[in-house]
């Protein structure tokens, strides 16, 4: 009697199961694109603030962070003798808009920013009236985070998270300790120092 050849109703079925499971794990595990900007803008700033605070302990030069969060952008500035200017380094954009869907947060750390009774006022002490035509002048706001030459910075923490999720689970941190380290923390992950 003649043996047929061909794969029984079992087999076939159990290879359908696998190639349904293997599509669905490859599926699953392909990157959302709001998450891989995310880790990448984090990644980059993390790069730039590090090579930053390395050249003001090189070149004794203060340099700042100024973040806007509304609008999705950072500016990286340097101290000259007229204010604060625009960064001026190779390969150092000095400002970077986020790309669309991602969405950044700054937090000042450390205790001394904590503190709402300040020994002075933030108001200036002349007539803003007289120095009107100075005012004209269209000038840089200053920043909110400064590497200095000394080596200090101020402490902080900016969180950069897709859009569409919450700001715990999702985002990526740029954190700068009151030591001056500057680290970089995954999603969900913590300091150890804390």
């Amino acid at each position: 009697m003649p043996k047929n050849q061909g794969f029984t109703l079992i087999e076939v079925l159990l290879v359908v199961a696998l190639l349904a499971i293997t599509v669905t794990s490859v599926v699953l595990s392909l990157p959302n694109n709001e998450r891989d900007e995310a880790k990448h803008q984090a990644n980059a700033l993390w790069h730039r603030l590090q090579l930053l605070n390395e050249e003001a302990l090189l070149s004794g030069r203060d340099f700042g962070l100024r973040v806007e969060q509304e609008k999705g952008i950072y500016y990286l500035q340097q101290r000259e003798a007229d204010g604060w200017q625009p960064l001026e380094l190779d390969r150092i954009p000095d400002h970077t808009q986020l790309a669309e869907g991602v969405k950044l947060a700054l937090s000042l750390g450390g205790s001394i920013w904590q503190d709402r009774e300040r020994l002075f006022n933030s108001d200036s002490l002349f007539d803003q009236t007289m120095f009107a035509e100075f005012e004209q002048q269209k000038r840089l706001p200053p920043p909110q985070v400064f590497f200095l030459s000394s080596g200090e910075v101020t402490p902080f923490s900016i969180a950069i998270y897709p859009q569409d999720t919450q700001l715990e689970q999702s985002a990526w941190q740029v954190v700068a300790k009151e030591n001056g380290q500057i680290i970089l923390l995954a999603p969900g992950e913590q300091d150890e120092a804390q």
